[in-house]
């Protein structure tokens, strides 16, 4: 497990080169439902981490939009992951969100957002991240005089690559430890999205070298929610890209390991907010 892990861990750390001009281009915007009708509506970019806070943070991303005409909702099926996000609307720390949530911009403004690694929170909260999953909670609430401090700063900051710079220095001023588990929950995780053969809670217990009693209350102290959640999110994301694009729905139920075309359907609709079907039409609305 050591090995796979490893590797993992190096194919991680190359998949989101840090340009030098600090700005990457998000082209595979995973969660995001009909992302591409949005691009006229607002700019996205992400950003990877320095390397002393990569082993916890998976990228930054900033979105921007400028003088809109009329609102623009933004709806987003949520990953397994801790997300930190400072706007002039909310400065908050979110756990893992069950259901799908949006996002309404209006006039201008930015969103700064910090996405951790599936189980990199944990050193940053000391505690179960199961304690967090479906809340929001105010940075200030969680890091007092400090946390306000930091959202004074990056809503003050003009430049996004500055304010970046500033949550970096942040999270590294609260002093992470490191830990071998946050490091193997990610390469766990990073092994369910890559590889869409893996669709049971036993086949990952089995190549992680766990129990499924283990691989559960490890996904729920450090994710913050359970590996089946976990793989289920995966798959649909999975899913989503695929009948955007036009795939026949009962092939893709049997290769994401659902039971039939109406399970795949059912799970689809809760989470996205209308059936495949219809998904697949906005692509060509788009």
């Amino acid at each position: 497990m050591a090995r796979v892990i490893s590797g993992i861990m190096s194919s991680m750390a190359t998949s989101v080169p840090r340009l030098p001009e600090g700005r990457l281009v998000e082209t595979r915007q995973r969660g995001w439902v009909n992302p591409y009708a949005g691009l006229n509506a607002f700019d996205f970019v992400r950003q990877a981490p320095a390397p002393e806070i990569a082993a916890y943070v998976e990228h930054f991303w900033v979105v921007t939009w400028t003088d809109l005409a009329e609102p623009y909702e933004q709806r987003i099926v949520s990953h397994p992951t801790v997300n930190m996000t400072i706007t002039q609307n909310f400065r908050r720390i979110a756990g893992v969100i069950k259901g799908g949530f949006s996002y309404t911009m209006r006039g201008s403004g930015r969103v700064l957002g910090t996405r951790f690694r599936p189980g990199g929170f944990r050193p940053f909260l000391g505690g179960p991240v199961s304690q967090l999953t479906g809340r929001f909670v105010e940075i200030s609430e969680m890091y007092g005089a400090a946390g306000a401090t930091l959202v004074e700063q990056v809503l003050a900051e003009p430049d996004a690559q500055a304010a970046i710079a500033l949550t970096e220095t942040f999270l590294l001023s609260l002093g992470p430890n490191q830990d071998p588990l946050t490091e193997e929950v990610a390469a766990l995780a990073a092994m369910v999205e890559n590889d869409v053969s893996v669709t049971r809670v036993d086949e990952l217990a089995a190549r992680s070298g766990r129990s499924v009693r283990s691989l559960q209350r490890l996904f729920r102290d450090y994710v913050g929610i359970g590996p089946k959640w976990v793989i289920r999110r995966f798959r649909l994301h999975e899913a989503a890209e695929r009948v955007y694009q036009g795939l026949d729905l009962a092939t893709l139920a049997a290769e994401l390991g659902y039971t039939d075309q109406a399970h795949l359907t059912r799970d689809f609709t809760a989470a996205v907010g209308m059936p495949p079907a219809a998904y697949a039409r906005l692509r060509s609305q788009a």
